[in-house]
């Protein structure tokens, strides 16, 4: 009997399936079932597996599903195994997040998949195998920023540097920045390294990173760098490295620094010839590491590697898998590229298709987050920009509302309007875990966080601590407590040595043994002990300052305003100046929230007012299961969505930021239109923008323009709404009615005391902020009232004259006696609990009673 096979076709057509059919239906039904639910443009990017692929995916478009999706297929298909496919994402949350996703979908929990992983992860990963071929041992420690900063210091020290001109902490930024840009030290631009410590930056960087190999050591930098030092130099690892990945996919491309791009561009070579010289990659010659410059058909035989067929491939398809395309999928979005500041260049998106000729550029424009009105909004204004690839999102789901822009007269009055908004959306049954307000700038929270504490909602800060957990902020807090209260020996520990004044572990614990001896507080202890020998007279200057500094500012609360004070304390104290000579990149930021503090003082009628408000808002900790609203700035929200979403401060100068706009012009606006686009695209259901006319910036008030970003949103997609924080257009005064002139706006849930008496206070007419600024005015409560230390010791002629302690002391003159320090004496003259002792050894000291025994 003839085989099927073999009989005489007759001229019969081959048969297809028809479109539509019941074959194709049931083809279809028989699929992969985690394509389901894709729609063309995504199973596109899914299923086209050969090459360079670029997915252009907008905000809310579903990349990570994408990304999941195309890993599950690659697998399921039999197109790579496991441990052949290298995907590299930001963060470990999203790696541990597509391992999830790619369990559910191939119905097992996804095992060998040993690349999946962060950019330094998989780097740490590659350079322990290798350690030794980059002078390290397998063992090597990696560096925290801590340990970093302390071995500079050392450094510095070692080439007679003043770490005071020169922080090491900023050289830390430097070189970090260097490595980001994927700079040896060799290859520093010798401009960039004279910039530092009188042009002797480009050698510590060299002794530094010398010194980490001596340590067996590398910091985060290193993780990556040395890959590519590694892969530079050893072409027949790399050539290893690039023949076991036959897929590669990057997630959040538009985001990958330097040194990530030449590591990602070193891996996606074809495989070069053993004795070929591997092409250099270096930044200026990116177009030398272009992958189509290597012959592909003997790469796979040189390296004695060729791939086996696997289940599914057909003869041809395994013979032509012996010399592989590199096959790399970037996915990202260029629209959302806002980490310019830390490195990001946007640049390596923009020009995916120059550096993989051939690619394929595939967009996802389908938004399934937001409604129409907030995407034609979000769309018309990032299309401003020039430097990008270009896509318009688009919904399927109904306009919804449009986005609002509401005007304010000054940040108060933005923030009452606010807090009156979420008032009312609670009312209708939102959930607060679906509200989000986006900020340019840190210190724009403050004004936030006390609004909400006054109407009682709660919220949680994302991406940072709260803005009175801010270690400056405490730290200045600290000053202003140890002067309203001098017992407070918690506050005083704090800032004893900050800014460091050379008053160590030691001279604090000399302290808290001398204050729980005699049983009073420690700063009491301290203004004992520096009328004695116990410490080193450097450290005893030092602390004798400090007592007389803070006795000149209680003598000082008593005829100035309690802003004035702060200012006058911070300043004095020498804690702007440190954060002033700080040369890292939340220095500024630092000093803004200062400024903010002191403003934010202006509400209370005194320091003690003030300090019951922040005791307050110090303790609304809620559980974290609770509803809240949550309060961040626009770079902390990337990747987060939200039904409604506020966007206050949309002004000249703050947004976009006027020190972005100064340091990188062009390319610095278009990232904060960038900034601006993702803030929108987080709202799914509402977008709120806010602006005021006035706003204190750098300490001083100012009359702002409404950003230029209000002018490029589509006017028919746009809605202008009033003010619901009160009235405030006019009034009194060069910056309009105080915000107690409308006290309806506050409700009734506050209870502060200290706001209490302060709008008690502005009721009978106390006076207030006026055009001319800030007015003093008598106290109306009593000093009795608060317990307040009338005075501390005076100072006569420079001299402290120290405050007796009302003790007696229980020694007696000629008693012998024994110190740790000084040894054994006899006491020769007796001051309440001072003690003149004549040493053996030492000679005559005064110490205080407290520290000797009788023998």
């Amino acid at each position: 009997m003839t085989e099927p096979s073999k009989l005489p076709h007759h001229g019969v057509p081959e048969h297809q399936p028809a479109a539509g059919g019941i074959a194709a239906r049931a083809r279809a039904a028989a699929g992969p079932q985690y394509l389901n639910g894709l729609n063309p443009e995504q199973r596109e990017a899914v299923e086209t597996l050969d090459g360079p692929v670029l997915v252009l995916a907008g905000a809310g478009t579903g990349k990570t599903r994408v990304l999941t999706t195309r890993i599950a297929h690659i697998l399921s298909q039999g197109r790579a195994r496991p441990h052949e496919i290298l995907s590299v994402t930001f963060t470990n949350k999203a790696a541990r997040e597509m391992k999830l996703r790619l369990g559910q979908m191939l119905g097992q929990a996804v095992e060998g998949m040993p690349w999946l992983g962060t950019f330094h992860s998989i780097g740490g990963r590659i350079l322990r195998i290798h350690a030794e071929l980059v002078q390290l041992k397998s063992n090597f420690t990696v560096l925290d920023v801590d340990d970093q900063v302390r071995l500079l210091k050392q450094l510095l020290q070692a080439d007679n540097i003043d770490d005071k001109r020169w922080p090491a902490r900023m050289l830390a930024g430097l070189i970090d920045g260097w490595k980001n840009r994927g700079l040896s030290p060799s290859q520093v631009p010798a401009g960039e390294a004279a910039s530092f410590g009188n042009g002797k930056g480009g050698k510590i960087y060299a002794t530094y990173q010398e010194r980490l190999k001596i340590l067996n050591a590398a910091d985060f930098g290193d993780l990556l760098l040395e890959n590519i030092r590694l892969f530079r130099e050893n072409p027949d690892v790399l050539r290893q490295y690039q023949n076991r990945f036959r897929f590669i996919l990057v997630d959040e491309y538009q985001d990958t620094n330097v040194a990530q791009y030449l590591w990602l561009r070193l891996l996606s070579q074809a495989p070069s010839r053993p004795e070929r010289r591997l092409a250099d990659v270096i930044p200026g010659r990116i177009e030398d590491a272009n992958p189509e410059s290597r012959g592909h058909e003997d790469s796979a035989r040189d390296s004695g590697s060729a791939p086996t067929a696997y289940p599914g491939m057909t003869e041809n398809a395994a013979a032509a898998s012996a010399s592989p395309p590199k096959n790399i999928c970037c996915v990202g979005d260029d629209d959302q590229s806002i980490y310019g500041w830390r490195g990001a260049e946007v640049d390596n998106i923009l020009r995916f298709e120059h550096d993989f000729p051939g690619a394929k550029v595939i967009r996802l424009e389908r938004n399934y987050r937001s409604t129409g009105h907030i995407l034609a909004a979000a769309s018309h204004l990032i299309a401003h920009n020039e430097g990008r690839l270009g896509k318009t999102l688009r919904t399927e789901d109904v306009d919804g509302e449009k986005v609002t822009v509401t005007g304010s007269w000054d940040s108060e009055e933005e923030a009452r309007a606010i807090g009156e908004e979420l008032e009312e959306l609670q009312r209708t049954g939102e959930n607060l875990n679906d509200v989000a307000i986006l900020v340019r700038a840190s210190f724009q929270m403050r004004e936030f966080e006390d609004r909400f504490v006054t109407l009682g909602l709660p919220y949680r800060v994302i991406g940072g601590p709260r803005f009175y957990e801010r270690a400056e902020i405490r730290d200045a807090l600290a000053y202003l407590r140890t002067i309203n209260s001098p017992a407070d020996d918690l506050a005083f520990e704090r800032i004893v040595n900050v800014p460091k004044r050379g008053l160590g572990d030691a001279t604090v614990q000399l302290l808290h043994d001398h204050a729980r001896k005699r049983r009073i507080p420690l700063f009491e202890a301290a203004r004992a002990v520096v009328e004695t020998d116990e410490l080193k007279p450097k450290a005893r200057g030092s602390l004798r300052d400090l007592v007389m500094q803070f006795d000149r500012w209680r003598a000082q609360r008593e005829v100035t305003s309690h802003t004035e004070l702060a200012e006058i304390v911070l300043d004095e104290s020498g804690y702007t100046e440190m954060w002033q000579k700080d040369r890292s990149a939340d220095a500024a930021g630092r000093l803004e929230n200062l400024k903010e503090l002191v403003r934010s003082m202006e509400e209370f009628e005194n320091l003690q007012g003030f300090l019951e408000h922040i005791s307050l808002v110090m303790d609304r900790d809620g559980d974290a299961g609770d509803e809240a609203v949550s309060l961040m700035t626009l770079h902390s929200a990337k990747g987060l969505e939200f039904d409604n979403v506020f966007l206050p401060g949309w002004e000249e100068g703050l947004f976009p930021s006027q020190r972005t706009l100064d340091e990188q012009g062009r390319a610095g606006l278009e990232e904060e239109r960038r900034l601006a686009h993702v803030g929108l695209t987080r709202a799914r259901r509402r977008a709120k923008i806010y602006f005021a006319t006035n706003r204190r910036i750098h300490g001083t008030w100012s009359t702002t323009i409404p950003s230029r970003f209000l002018d490029e949103l589509p006017a028919h997609n746009v809605e202008i709404t009033e003010s619901k924080g009160g009235s405030g257009w006019g009034g009194s005064g060069g910056y309009g009615a105080s915000r107690f002139d409308n006290l309806e706006s506050f409700g009734s849930s506050y209870s502060t005391p200290g706001w209490q008496r302060a709008q008690a206070n502005r009721n009978r007419g106390g006076g207030g902020r006026s055009g001319s600024g800030f007015e003093e005015r008598q106290s109306s409560f009593s000093s009795e009232s608060f317990n307040r230390t009338k005075r501390g010791p005076v100072v006569i002629e420079g001299e402290l004259v120290a405050k007796s302690t009302g003790t007696t002391s229980d020694f007696s003159l000629d008693d012998r006696v024994f110190h740790q320090k000084f040894g054994y004496g006899h006491v020769v003259k007796i001051d309440g609990n001072k003690l003149t002792i004549a040493f053996e050894k030492a000679g005559e000291k005064k110490v205080v009673d407290s520290f000797v025994e009788r023998v």
